[in-house]
C-alpha cells in the first residue's frame, strides 16, 4: 500500500483490494510533492480516470480547486514543452533559435525578459546575441564572471528574490540602461550527456517570485532545446567555416595574382581588416640590411614610409620573439606607445599582432591589426589571421622576387645600354633579340635592321668567323674569344674588334641563346701601331689603359740591364755608315725581341748600347731572374748571329752585359712636348759600370750582389771581386754569370770554378803564395780564363808590395 498522500500504483484500485473509506486530506501540501512533482507522479504512474477520481475524492474542496489549477498550469507548461519541440525542431539558425527560445521561456514563466548564454570553449567565454532592429549584437564575457558565470562554473541553479541584495549582481547595467532588475532565475543548460553548454537567465517574474516549479520548467525547456542548440551551433560553425574557406580562397586568388609589391600590400591590408572585422591594419616588412621594420602601407596613416628598429615596440617584440600578441587593452600594455594616438587623435583599444612567416620558417614581417569591432580579438581571429598570413607570405615573397627580378633586369639593361662595348643577344634560333647603342654604332646599323633578323644575314662571307664562333659555343657551352679581329661592314669598311661569344642558359642549365660582345679597338690599334715604334708594347698598353697615370714619377725597385758592343768604333770605321746601320738594325731586332719575351721593356738605344728595364710599369717577383735570362739568351743568340756573319764574310761582334737591381726613380721625364719614360739614379749608373767592367775582367755578363741575392738556385755563378766603382765610396761584390758556356767554349768549367774559388779565398786572406798556385792551376785547365790571370798578377804585386793592414780586398775601378 502507498504511504499517506502518495499516488497508488496502477492496479491498486478497488478491484484489487477491499474497499476502504478514503482518509480525508486536510490540504494539498500533505500529498507527496506539490505542483509539477505531483503531476509528474500522475504521468509516471500512468493513472487512469478511476485513479484520478479517487485522488480527488480525498481532497477538500479548497485543495481540489488548487489541484485543478495546478493541473491546468502544468498542462500549460507541457504545452510549452511541445511548443518548444514544434518551434525548434527544424530550426538551424542559431540566432532564430535563440530568439524563439527566449520568447517561449519568457511567455511560459510569465517573466519580463530572458537571456540565453552559450559557452564558447575556444575563448572560454559565455556569449549571447541580442537583436537590435535588423542587426544582431553579440556580447561576451569570461565564463566565471557574474551570476551567470557562477551558475556555469558550479552547475547549480539560483533563484534570487532581490537582486540588489545579492553581492554577485552588478547594478551598473541597470544604471546604464534604466532597467530595474527585481528578481532572477538562473539555471545551467545541460545536454543529454549532462554537460553544461550554457546558462539561461530569466528576469522579473510578473507576479511574485520565481519558484522551484519555474526552475524545473526552465530546466525542462532548456534540456529539450539543448540538442537543437548544439546542432545550430555546429551548423553555424560549419557554415562559418565554409564561408571563411570561400572567402580565404577568394582573397588568396586575389593576392596571388598581384605581382606589384605596393598594390599587393594594399590588398593584404584591406583583406586583413575585412576578415577580422577590424578598424585598420598595418603590414611591416623586415629590411635585413638595416635591421628595421618598414611599411609604406598603413590603413589610416596614409602612404608615407615609416621605419623603426626591428626590436622596438609591439611589432618589434613580435618580430624578435616570433610569438603572436593579442592585447585586449592597449593602454594597459607597457609596450604600447600612446604618443601615436595623441598625435593622430586615434584611440587604440585592442591589438592583434602576428609574425608573417615564410615557408622556410623565417619571419619576414609583422601584421598589426587594430580595434576589433564589438570587442577584443579572439582565438578564432588569431586562427584566421595565421591562415591568411601564410598565404600572404607566399604572395609577398613572389612579389618581392618579381620586384628584384624586374630591378635586376632594368639594372642590367641600363648597364648594357651604357656600355661602350657592343652587345647583341640572340635566342636559341640565332635571331637578334636585343642590341645596345654601342653595337648599333660599331656595326653601323640601325636597331630595326638588327632586332628580329637572323644573325646569319649580318655576318656572312668574310665575317663567317662569327658564325663559327657561335657554333663552337653551342657545341662546348663555353665562352669563345677572338682578339684583334676584323669585321667587314655592309659599306665595305673594316672595324677591328675584340669579340666574345657567351652562352646564355636558364636556371635549369639549359641553353636559351647566346650573347655577342664587340670591343672596337680600331683607334687603339692605330695608336699602338704608331707608339710601338718608339716604346715597348707593355708601356703602350699601360698608357692606353690608364692614360699614363701610373707613369708619373715614383721610387721603385727595378732591375736594369746594359748591353754594349765591344770595339764598336773600330768596327764601324771598317764597315762604313751604311754597313753600321744595317748591322745595328739586324742586331737590335734580335736582341729586343728577347727583352720583350721575358717581360722587360726597352728603355732606350744609346748608340750601340741597349738599356732594358724589368719591374716597371708593373712589378713582378721574378724580374731579376728574367733580366739574367735575357742576358744569357742574348749571348747564345749572338753566337748564332755571328755564325751567320762569318758565313757572309763579315766580322763577328762581341758584347758585354751588366745587370743591377736597386731603387731608382721611374716615370715620364722631359718637356711637355717630348716625354721619355725612363729610369734614373745610382742603380742605373751601377748597371752601366758593371757592363764597362766586363772589358777589364774579360767576361761577358756581370751582375751586382743585389741581383745575385734575388736569383733562384741553379745558376752557374762565381763571385768575381769586391770593387769600388767610380763615383761610389761603398764597395760592392760582383759576380760572373756563366750559364751560356758549353764544354767547347769553357772546357772543364766546374773544376776550374772550384779551383778559382779556393784561390779567391786565399787571396782575401793575404796568402799570396797558395793563391797564386791555385790561380795557375786554373789557368792550366783553361788558359783563356782572364779572371784567373788578373788575380795571379795581383798576388805577384801584393807579394812584392804588401797592402796596408786595413786592406779588405777591395779593388778600385778607375774607369767608368
Amino acid at each position: 500500500m502507498p504511504e499517506h498522500g502518495e499516488i497508488p500504483a496502477p492496479g491498486e484500485g478497488s478491484e484489487n483490494r477491499p474497499a476502504q473509506t478514503p482518509k480525508p486530506v486536510e490540504s494539498l501540501g500533505q500529498l507527496s510533492g506539490t505542483g509539477i512533482n505531483l503531476v509528474s507522479q500522475i504521468f509516471a504512474h500512468r493513472l487512469q480516470q478511476s485513479d484520478v477520481e479517487r485522488i480527488l475524492a480525498v481532497l477538500s474542496a479548497t485543495d481540489r480547486q488548487e489541484f485543478v489549477s495546478k493541473i491546468g498550469d502544468l498542462l500549460k507548461r507541457i504545452s510549452a514543452l511541445l511548443d518548444v519541440y514544434n518551434r525548434i525542431a527544424d530550426v538551424l539558425s542559431l540566432d532564430l533559435l535563440l530568439q524563439r527560445l527566449i520568447e517561449i521561456i519568457t511567455e511560459t514563466l510569465n517573466a519580463d525578459r530572458t537571456t540565453l548564454y552559450l559557452y564558447d570553449p575556444e575563448s572560454r567565454e559565455l556569449f549571447s546575441r541580442i537583436a537590435q532592429g535588423e542587426l544582431t549584437r553579440e556580447i561576451r564575457f569570461p565564463s566565471h564572471l557574474g551570476i551567470a558565470g557562477s551558475v556555469f562554473s558550479t552547475g547549480e541553479h539560483v533563484i534570487i528574490d532581490d537582486c540588489y541584495a545579492d553581492a554577485r549582481f552588478n547594478p551598473e547595467v541597470d544604471r546604464k540602461t534604466g532597467y530595474r532588475t527585481r528578481n532572477m532565475l538562473c539555471t545551467p543548460m545541460r545536454n543529454k550527456r549532462k554537460q553544461i553548454i550554457g546558462v539561461s537567465q530569466v528576469l522579473n517574474k510578473a507576479q511574485g517570485h520565481f519558484s522551484l516549479d519555474d526552475m524545473a520548467m526552465l530546466e525542462a525547456i532548456t534540456t529539450q532545446a539543448a540538442a537543437a542548440l548544439e546542432n545550430a551551433q555546429l551548423h553555424e560553425r560549419v557554415e562559418k567555416a565554409r564561408r571563411e574557406e570561400e572567402k580565404m580562397l577568394e582573397v588568396t586568388n586575389a593576392i596571388s595574382t598581384e605581382l606589384q609589391l605596393e598594390p599587393l600590400l594594399h590588398k593584404i591590408m584591406q583583406v586583413t581588416t575585412q576578415i577580422l572585422e577590424a578598424d585598420r591594419s598595418t603590414l611591416f616588412l623586415h629590411d635585413s640590411k638595416t635591421k628595421e621594420l618598414w611599411s609604406r602601407v598603413g590603413m589610416g596613416i596614409g602612404s608615407k614610409e615609416i621605419r623603426f628598429p626591428d626590436s622596438a615596440g609591439i611589432a618589434g617584440s613580435v618580430f624578435t620573439s616570433g610569438q603572436t600578441l593579442n592585447i585586449p587593452d592597449a593602454y594597459r600594455d607597457a609596450r604600447f606607445n600612446p604618443e601615436v594616438d595623441r598625435r593622430t587623435g586615434y584611440h587604440t583599444r585592442n591589438i592583434l599582432c602576428m609574425p608573417v612567416v615564410n615557408k622556410a620558417g623565417r619571419t619576414i614581417g609583422v601584421t598589426q591589426v587594430l580595434n576589433k569591432k564589438g570587442g577584443p580579438f579572439t582565438a578564432e581571429d588569431e586562427r584566421r589571421l595565421r591562415a591568411f598570413s601564410a598565404q600572404a607570405a607566399i604572395a609577398l615573397e613572389n612579389a618581392q622576387l618579381f620586384e628584384e627580378v624586374t630591378n635586376a633586369r632594368n639594372y642590367n639593361e641600363s648597364i648594357v645600354k651604357s656600355l661602350s662595348n657592343g652587345v647583341v643577344t640572340l635566342n636559341a634560333d640565332r635571331i637578334v633579340i636585343k642590341a645596345n647603342d654601342a653595337a648599333v654604332k660599331i656595326l653601323r646599323e640601325t636597331e630595326q635592321s638588327l632586332i628580329g633578323h637572323p644573325i646569319a644575314e649580318l655576318f656572312s662571307g668574310k665575317n663567317a668567323w662569327i658564325l663559327d664562333s657561335l657554333s663552337n659555343v653551342a657545341r662546348t657551352g663555353t665562352t669563345d674569344l677572338a682578339l684583334d679581329s676584323d669585321l667587314v661592314l655592309r659599306d665595305g669598311s673594316r672595324v677591328s674588334v675584340n669579340s666574345a661569344v657567351v652562352p646564355l642558359i636558364n636556371i635549369k642549365n639549359e641553353p636559351i641563346g647566346s650573347m655577342l660582345i664587340f670591343e672596337d679597338i680600331s683607334s687603339e690599334k692605330r695608336v699602338k701601331s704608331t707608339m710601338a715604334r718608339y716604346m715597348s708594347k707593355d708601356v703602350v698598353d699601360k698608357l692606353l689603359e690608364d692614360g699614363g697615370d701610373t707613369l708619373v714619377g715614383s721610387d721603385q725597385e727595378v732591375t736594369i740591364l746594359f748591353s754594349d758592343i765591344r770595339n764598336f768604333t773600330t768596327l764601324s770605321e771598317k764597315i762604313g755608315a751604311r754597313g753600321t746601320v744595317s748591322m745595328l738594325n739586324s742586331y737590335f731586332a734580335e736582341m729586343v725581341d728577347i727583352v720583350f719575351n721575358h717581360g722587360g721593356i726597352l728603355d732606350k738605344y744609346i748608340g750601340d748600347a741597349l738599356m732594358a728595364i724589368f719591374g716597371t710599369p708593373f712589378k713582378k717577383p721574378d724580374d731579376p731572374e728574367n733580366a739574367v735570362a735575357v742576358a744569357i739568351e742574348m749571348i747564345l743568340t749572338l753566337r748564332r748571329y755571328n755564325a751567320r756573319r762569318i758565313a757572309e764574310r763579315q766580322e763577328p761582334i762581341d758584347i758585354g752585359i751588366g745587370i743591377n737591381t736597386g731603387e731608382v726613380v721611374v716615370g715620364n721625364i722631359g718637356s711637355p712636348k717630348r716625354m721619355d719614360y725612363t729610369v734614373i739614379g745610382d742603380g742605373v749608373n751601377l748597371a752601366a759600370r758593371l757592363e764597362s767592367a766586363t772589358k777589364y775582367y774579360g767576361t761577358q755578363i756581370l751582375i751586382s750582389e743585389a741581383t745575385c741575392n734575388r736569383l733562384k738556385q741553379g745558376r752557374i755563378i762565381r763571385e768575381l771581386d769586391l770593387i769600388r766603382v767610380k763615383g761610389k765610396a761603398k764597395p760592392i761584390s760582383v759576380y760572373e754569370v756563366l750559364d751560356f758556356h758549353t764544354e767547347a767554349t769553357f772546357p772543364k768549367l766546374t773544376e776550374t770554378l772550384r779551383i778559382f774559388e779556393g784561390g779567391y779565398r786565399r787571396y782575401k786572406d793575404r796568402n799570396w803564395k797558395e793563391a797564386m798556385a791555385l790561380f795557375m792551376q786554373a789557368l792550366n785547365l783553361f788558359p783563356q780564363d782572364k779572371p784567373s790571370k788578373i788575380y795571379y798578377q795581383r798576388c805577384l804585386h801584393y807579394q812584392a808590395n804588401p797592402p796596408d793592414p786595413s786592406w779588405s780586398g777591395v779593388w778600385t775601378m778607375t774607369e767608368k
